[in-house]
């Protein structure tokens, strides 16, 4: 037998540009995912009142674990919970919530807790039980270390008594209702024990059987929330007993039985600890996001380019994609599109390689404010997509409208968009880095055809607001702590904007030098110029001021956007491809496919009925 050896073909332009929005290892990270979503369970239904929806999620969330081969193995994998979030998002944003909350938040923080491996979690795994997590309150949101709710040790009995001591100490938003089968949650409670107050702990608490709470726990819905429908509830407790293995383990053992110790600062620590699956759920919100933003932003390409309208008078119709009107925001947004994934990218491996001191505190300040950012810049993509689809993306089955209201979730989800910039700026602003060079050579403007001097412009973008934030701090009397907050805070949040900003420049450029010569890098180029000469425009007058640009620069950055644009523009239909959205999803999409006017036919319409006469 011969054996011809052939070589393997290069890849595509698409295929090079998938592996920048995804990674390098993106179908082994990915395409479990993308297979699971082409799948007759997962394909969209029509229709359906709320409650029908719910189950529909919970229906899904079931058939999800039952595909998997460990669902332990998915808890404890933060790129797979990402790459859950990233195609599941699209699909069903209830779904992916519940998932979210079941594998991240629970199950996670189960396993983070139990080192040791002697809690049985096999209810959790073959979903008998569907897990939640309740730490918010009424009247404690970001300040989640105030919660009220507490956990008072019984030493006669070795468990704890659970309490709800007001109406603000109730567990607000947790999807604790029977919907979906039986649930347990872990319950974020104080820790009290001989009349001394020991931390926030977390505690693992049957909730609900398959009808009804359980005695001693009182759950209520909560009103129907814009977006997705998911069972969100409040949820109290009184004087319910847990036994002591109820308590989750930490990092270092109470000592005895009946025996609690705090040291100073450990109440902080082991807050921080109980609520440590929090990042990992920031990360997936990240992602999350760019998923959804990518799938409008392909479906919006795509109508564009079947949608007919009149050309100029005596000339056959044009797709609306030929005006710049309509190309010119979808362009931008696919510029933005790749920042958002490079940058969860980024902020996703930083995470992961940096462990210890400084390192993992920028790295999770990285995660902060890319959850912020991305989730914010979701938003923008996602309505611009959806307007320039016109009336036919307000109907739901064309599948935006509930992406367009599922973001907003992201964007509060795993804390608030703006506490999460708040805590950046501050920390940002305590920094005292070395002095960065924004400058050419000699001093002098470089040139804006430059991607690394267009990185150097978005670094000064950064420090010209913390140099105002600084400025302004320092006006107020140093024993106004809050008055000196409020001063900078203006411009030191406008800082972290520009953080984020440069931190996607960066991560665009270390993807484009990572690419070989050729189609897939020159697309990707014209991407990140976009990207960053759009925000250098915004700040153009403060780079000026500063001796950053030339008059003659300032004056072109409007001419290079607009060449910028015309150049992503003529490529918008390949570089949606590299999205690699299956093509089920989009079949789900009636706009998302040249026929989509069959949608609406009608059999009993005239244009049917009078051929049927003729005849």
């Amino acid at each position: 037998m011969t054996v011809t050896l052939t070589d393997t073909a290069p890849p595509t332009t698409t295929e090079l540009l998938t592996g920048v929005l995804l990674g390098p290892e993106h179908r082994r990270e990915h395409g479990f995912w993308q297979r699971l979503i082409s799948t007759e369970p997962f394909r969209r239904r029509a229709g359906g009142t709320p409650e029908e929806r719910l189950d529909l999620a919970y229906d899904r969330l079931r058939v999800l674990n039952l595909s998997l081969d460990s669902g332990a193995r998915l808890a404890a994998d933060p790129r797979a919970l990402a790459a859950l979030h990233a195609w599941l998002g699209p699909v069903d944003p209830a779904l992916t919530t519940v998932a979210g909350i079941h594998y991240n938040l629970f199950l996670g923080s189960l396993l983070d807790h139990d080192r040791s491996g002697r809690r049985d979690l096999s209810d959790y795994l073959s979903m008998r039980r569907i897990g939640t997590f309740l730490c918010t309150e009424v009247a404690h949101g970001n300040n989640a270390a105030a919660m009220e709710t507490t956990a008072t040790y019984d030493r006669e009995r070795d468990g704890f008594v659970l309490h709800t001591p007001n109406a603000g100490a109730q567990k607000f938003m947790p999807n604790t209702s029977p919907a979906g089968g039986p649930k347990s949650g872990l319950v974020a409670a104080r820790l009290v024990a001989d009349g001394s107050d020991h931390g926030v702990r977390l505690f693992l608490v049957p909730l609900t059987d398959a009808e009804r709470a359980l005695p001693g726990i009182r759950v209520r819905r909560l009103p129907a929330r814009m977006g997705s429908p998911v069972d969100h509830c409040l949820t109290s407790f009184d004087q319910l007993f847990v036994g002591r293995d109820a308590l989750l383990e930490t990092d270092e053992p109470d000592g005895p039985p009946g025996e609690f110790r705090t040291g100073p600062g450990d109440r902080r620590r082991r807050f921080l600890t109980s609520i440590g699956r929090v990042t990992h759920g920031r990360v997936s919100m990240s992602a999350c996001a760019a998923g959804s933003a990518r799938a409008t932003l392909a479906v919006a390409v795509r109508y564009g380019g079947h949608r007919m309208i009149s050309g100029s008078w005596r000339t056959p119709p044009v797709p609306v994609n030929a005006h710049r009107t309509h190309h010119g925001p979808l362009a931008s947004a696919m510029a933005m599109v790749f920042a958002m994934s490079l940058l969860h990218r980024r902020a996703q491996e930083r995470w992961e390689s940096c462990t210890e001191g400084a390192a993992r505190a920028e790295a999770g300040r990285l995660v902060d404010v890319a959850k912020a950012w991305i989730t914010w810049r979701a938003r923008e993509v996602i309505v611009e997509s959806r307007e320039r689809c016109g009336a036919q993306a307000l109907l739901e089955n064309n599948g935006m409208t509930e992406l367009v209201t599922g973001v907003e979730g992201a964007i509060t989800a795993e804390g608030d968009n703006i506490a999460l910039y708040t805590k950046a700026a501050a920390d940002l602003l305590l920094a005292d880095g070395p002095a960065r060079e924004h400058a050419g050579p000699g001093g002098e403007p470089g040139d804006l055809a430059d991607p690394r001097f267009l990185v150097r412009l978005l670094t000064a973008i950064e420090d010209i607001w913390f140099t105002r934030a600084r400025a302004r701090a320092l006006r107020v009397p140093g024993t106004d702590a809050l008055g000196q907050w409020n001063a900078a805070s203006g411009p030191a949040l406008r800082g972290v904007e520009a953080y984020a900003y440069r931190h996607a420049a960066e991560a665009y450029a270390e993807a484009r030098d990572a690419l070989p010569e050729g189609p897939a890098r020159e697309r990707l180029g014209e991407l990140e110029r976009l990207f960053a000469v759009q925000w250098v425009a915004r700040n153009s007058g403060d780079l000026l001021a500063a001796g950053l640009l030339s008059g003659d620069q300032t004056e072109a950055l409007a001419e290079i956007t607009e060449e910028l644009i015309a150049a992503v523009a003529a490529h918008a239909s390949e570089l949606a491809d590299s999205f690699a959205l299956p093509a089920e999803l989009l079949a789900d999409w009636p706009i998302a496919g040249p026929g989509y006017a069959d949608a609406y036919d009608d059999p009993q319409g005239p244009w049917h009925t009078s051929l049927t006469d003729l005849r």
